[in-house]
Formats: structure tokens, sequence, C-alpha cells
């Protein structure tokens, strides 16, 4: 029989992929409507940076409702919000409505991730939680892979722009099966066994029973909070180049054509996918054997230390094969690492995940749009585009040093809500 917890994980599994096709969409589209709307290489970075920006301002407060009131509802509505700004994308008719339209796009999908985690928090005990994560980030890379396919031949029949009005569209439906289906709680859903929840609320503590709002005084206070959101700021610096410069980048840095285009681009996001499954099941193998702290660092570690060596490598060969197979085993190596750093927010935060994921992504995507931006200087400045691989693996490097600062025994706050004080 399959289990209700694995039930919840699969609606997770189709949102993270539907995320991930509407993320990728305005940069395999990048190419055309910088042509149609001449927009030029730095003035394309504030575009794809915007996203990150506001996306940013709007994890925590986001992250932090969904511990509150629950992911069945605030999931809904940031699906629903989100979905409509991706059709709007196709409707923009110049550079400041664009800025606009992907503003307003990041500030609907912020807190989906967080989301995500926090139910996953309330569904799963603390032993499946990385292969859950690694499951949920799997999708993501199957909707990168899945954007170029879909987007390509919508382009070459109706434009790009009706490619954001498709996808629109899958979102929206999404959200009326969560809303309809999905529950808070595994006691709160019909037909889940006695078993089952036993053996969820036994392997996670307290976390994810109550809604609680996070001690920030006392988690401000940690080093393991400021090692983590620090790593995931300059882990992004690496993978947001995915989402944002990837396809302008294959096509102008290293003149793929739009078939080569079609060919090879979802390679990275197929490499991804399978590292982010297999980081989730390394780090839940490694735990009862090595313990919780070094069962996630050593993945993390690793994974990010491989990213970089193979980001060098890629600034180094001029060759088409060799650029995109070395940028596919760069975003394997940070993605190997993706689940578990969201699994430590798991293990550290508890019942305060949602805030806990949302403080990590928000200084995650804070990194995403600096990136974003000063890349399309670097590009202008020294005329190549190989200027931006330079600094991605430097801040990989770093991201991979920092791993060896978090220690996931260590909680995020004191487990009973009265033993801190609130601000």
């Amino acid at each position: 029989m399959v289990k209700y917890r694995h039930r919840v994980l699969a609606l997770l599994f189709l949102l993270s992929i539907i995320t991930y096709i509407d993320r990728v969409c305005i940069s395999v589209a990048g190419p055309e409507m910088q042509k149609d709307l001449d927009i030029s290489p730095e003035r394309w970075g504030w575009v794809v940076g915007v996203f990150a920006i506001s996306y940013a301002a709007f994890e925590i407060p986001s992250g932090a409702m969904g511990d509150r009131i629950g992911p069945r509802k605030v999931l809904t509505r940031i699906v629903i919000w989100w979905s409509v700004f991706t059709s709007l994308t196709g409707a923009v008719s110049n550079y400041f409505l664009l800025l606009l339209t992907r503003f307003m796009f990041g500030a609907g999908e912020a807190g989906a991730y967080p989301n995500t985690a926090s139910s996953i928090s309330r569904w799963f005990p603390v032993v499946e939680r990385a292969r859950a994560q690694g499951l949920v980030w799997m999708a993501s890379r199957v909707g990168g892979a899945l954007s170029p396919l879909m987007v390509i031949p919508i382009q070459v029949r109706w434009g790009w722009r009706g490619s954001f009005y498709a996808f629109g569209v899958l979102g929206i439906i999404w959200a009326v099966i969560w809303y309809w289906w999905y529950r808070d709680a595994p006691r709160e859903k019909p037909g889940v066994r006695e078993q089952e929840i036993e053996e969820i609320e036994a392997g996670q503590g307290t976390a994810g029973r109550t809604p609680h709002s996070l001690p920030w005084r006392h988690a401000l206070g940690q080093g393991n909070f400021w090692a983590i959101v620090v790593m995931y700021h300059t882990y992004c610096w690496g993978s947001y180049f995915y989402l944002s410069w990837l396809h302008t980048f294959l096509v102008k840095g290293r003149g793929f054509t739009p078939e080569e285009l079609q060919a090879w681009s979802p390679l990275p996001f197929v490499f991804g996918g399978l590292a982010n499954l297999l980081g989730g099941i390394t780090s839940d193998y490694l735990i009862p054997r090595v313990g919780l702290k070094w069962g996630r660092r050593a993945v993390g570690a690793s994974g990010l230390a491989f990213s970089a060596v193979c980001m060098l490598g890629t600034a180094m060969t001029a060759n088409k094969l060799a650029s995109v197979l070395l940028l596919s085993l760069a975003y394997a190596g940070s993605d190997f690492m993706l689940p578990v750093a969201w699994a430590v927010c798991l293990d550290v935060g508890r019942k305060y995940a949602g805030a806990m994921t949302g403080a990590m992504n928000m200084s995650g995507q804070i990194g995403s749009f600096l990136s974003s931006v000063i890349f399309g200087y670097l590009v202008k400045y020294f005329g190549t585009y190989n200027a931006v691989l330079y600094p991605m693996a430097g801040m990989l490097i770093l991201s991979s040093a920092l791993w060896f600062k978090i220690d996931a025994r260590r909680q995020l706050a004191p487990e009973t809500a009265d033993q801190a004080a609130h601000v």
C-alpha cells in the first residue's frame, strides 16, 4: 500500500517540475526576447536579477506564514499568483514592463520551496527528509530539462510570448488539486492509518505538529544560522546561472544553434536531477553510520568543491561539447549538495522549518540577484562570457568551506516556544 506521505511527495514533485518550467522558460526564451525587445547584456542581467531580489524579499514572510497557517493555504496562494504573472510575461511590450512583471512573478513565487520544506517536515520523519528533499529538487531539474524541449517548439510556432501564456495554466490546475486534497497534518487527513501517523510523529519529535513563530533574537545569535545562510548565498552565485544565463551563454558564448540548444541545454538539468536524488540518498545512508553532523556535512562540502573544479574547467575550453559537459558536471556537484542544505534547515529548524528555509533561501536569492546583474556588466567590460565563470567558481569554493562550520545537530531555537523571547 502506498503511504499517504508518498502521495504528498508526489504532489510536491509535480509542483517542483512546474516551478522550474516557469523559471527556466525565460532563460530559454532569453535570446529571442533580447532581440525582440532590444535588451543589452547588462540590461538583461537586471531582467533575470529582479526576479531574484523580489523572491528574496518575500522568502521569510512566506515561509513564516506557512509555519503559522500551514502550507495548504500558502502554497495555493503562491502558485496562483506566480501562474498569473507567468502568463503576463508574454504580454509585455517593453523593457520596463518586463522588469515590473518579473518582479511581481518573483514576489509571488517566494516561499514555494520553504513551504514545500514545511510540508515535508510535517509529513516525514528525520531519516527520510533528505531523500524527500532530493526528489523535490530532482523534479525541479526535470522541469529545467523539459523547459527547452517545450519552449523552443512553441517559439518556432507561436513566438516566445506563446510559451509564457501556455505555462501559466499548469500552475492553476495544480493549485486547485492541492487545496482540495492536501491537509497540513497527517491527523487531519482522512484515510491515513494510525500506524503511519505514529511512524511520522515518532521520527520528528514535536516538529511540524503545531504552528509557531521563530524566536529570531535567539536564532540570529547562533553561528550555525549564519553559516547556513552564507553557505547558501555563495552557492546561489553558481546555481542561478543555469536559470538566468545558461542559454544565453551557450548561444552567445559558445555559438550554439537553436537545434544544438534544444539538444544539449537540457543536459545540465538531467545531471542535476540525478545528483539531487543521489545526494539525498547518500546523506540518509551516512547518518546512521557517521552521525547527523557528518552525514550532512560530507555531502555538502564535497559536492560544492567538485562543482567549483568543473566550473573552472568550463572557462578553460572553447569546445561546445566539452563546455556543456563540464557545466553539467558542475551543476551535478552543486545539486548533490542541494537536498542536504534543505534537510539541514529541517534538522536545525524543526517546527520553525518554514522560517529557517525562508531565511536560507532569501540569502541565496540575494546572491542570485547580485550574480545576475554583475555577470551582465562583466560580459560588457571584458567582452567575453567566460568572465562570469571565475567568480562563480570562487563562490562555490567558499560555499564548500562553510559546510565545515555547519552542525545539523544544533537546533536553531529551544523546542518549547516559551523558552525563548520572540521579537
